[in-house]
């Protein structure tokens, strides 16, 4: 019987030669169920239809975009199934293009250094994968904070300490990112922040979270920090938070505050975050937040409508503190 014959059908020999493909190809995709016989010959063979062709052009359509066989059959079976798959196999491509992309500016990152540089920059590396996982950093931030706290601002909190990884890195942003790392996971447990003073936490976070944003679009609009409404938002927060009013005493007890909660460990962690991030991200909750400390200075130092209160305040971190 031929494919001239009037049943129309085609033997596997016949149908793999009409697609371009081997007899073992078909007989694979036969076999899977992903080509559907016509019917038998008297002998027992296979016959195959015009619907196999179609079916096998769209076969190897979808597997020369590196479909899996199941991705496959779901496209051939399910009449709404191509969008989901293709949007999943989009997602997996970028995690590759992603990966390869760490990979490249990590070693970029070990071709021009010395010997001494490149022994250490091995070492970091290798607490670092491709593409990178921020979950030793989300860890560390949940640590700094009070226990029943919000879920839905404990995940804002942890979103904003965590820096923004770049799709293309620099080979020093690899740096920064294996730095940081590092630095988290050998660091001590840190204190939730004000924990030995009676206080609100998630009346502090959410007046902070404000205070910050206010504090980005002035820092956006350039000049030196002076005193303004994101500074008047960062007092109210802690104002608020402590049940006190902001007045010249407490900004004084707040600038104190400040300077005491000062961490040089998580100073360096700010630094990295903002080298990880890059310019292009804006600055980091860290950075926001020792911009304010500095407006506060200033304003201590000059005297507002609070009066001036005293010298100048150090550098707090925002959300963890250690006592002193």
């Amino acid at each position: 019987m031929h494919a001239d014959d009037d049943s129309g059908t085609w033997s596997i020999g016949e149908l793999a030669e009409r697609a371009g493909v081997t007899v073992k190809t078909v007989r694979f995709y036969s076999d899977r169920g992903l080509l559907p016989e016509a019917g038998r010959s008297g002998g027992g063979h296979r016959r195959y239809g015009q619907g196999a062709l179609e079916r096998l052009r769209v076969i190897r359509a979808l597997r020369g975009l590196d479909l899996p066989v199941a991705a496959v059959g779901r496209v051939l079976d399910e009449e709404d199934a191509l969008e989901d798959v293709v949007a999943g196999q989009l997602g997996e491509v970028a995690d590759r293009i992603a990966a390869l992309r760490w990979r490249e500016a990590s070693l970029r990152l070990l071709q021009d250094c010395t010997a001494q540089e490149r022994a250490e920059r091995l070492r970091l590396l290798a607490a670092v994968s491709a593409p990178p996982d921020t979950t030793t950093l989300a860890r560390f931030w949940r640590r700094t904070l009070p226990v029943r706290f919000p879920a839905k601002l404990a995940a804002a909190v942890v979103d904003a300490a965590v820096p923004p990884l770049p799709e293309d890195p620099a080979p020093a942003q690899v740096l920064a990112l294996a730095r940081l790392l590092e630095l988290v996971s050998q660091a001590p447990a840190p204190a939730v922040h004000l924990a030995d003073l009676p206080h609100r936490p998630t009346v502090l976070y959410e007046g902070l979270a404000e205070a910050y944003e206010l504090g980005t679009r002035e820092m956006a609009a350039g000049g030196p920090p002076a005193p303004g409404a994101a500074l008047d938002g960062f007092v109210a927060a802690y104002a608020s938070a402590l049940g006190a009013r902001d007045t010249r005493a407490f900004r004084r007890r707040l600038a104190g505050l400040m300077i005491s909660g000062a961490d040089p460990l998580i100073g360096r962690y700010w630094q990295l975050a903002g080298e990880v991030a890059g310019e292009r991200a804006g600055p980091t909750v860290g950075a926001v937040h020792g911009w304010l400390c500095v407006a506060l200075k200033t304003g201590l130092r000059v005297g507002s409508a609070h009066g001036p209160v005293g010298p100048g305040t150090g550098l707090a971190n925002p959300w963890a503190s250690r006592s002193s």
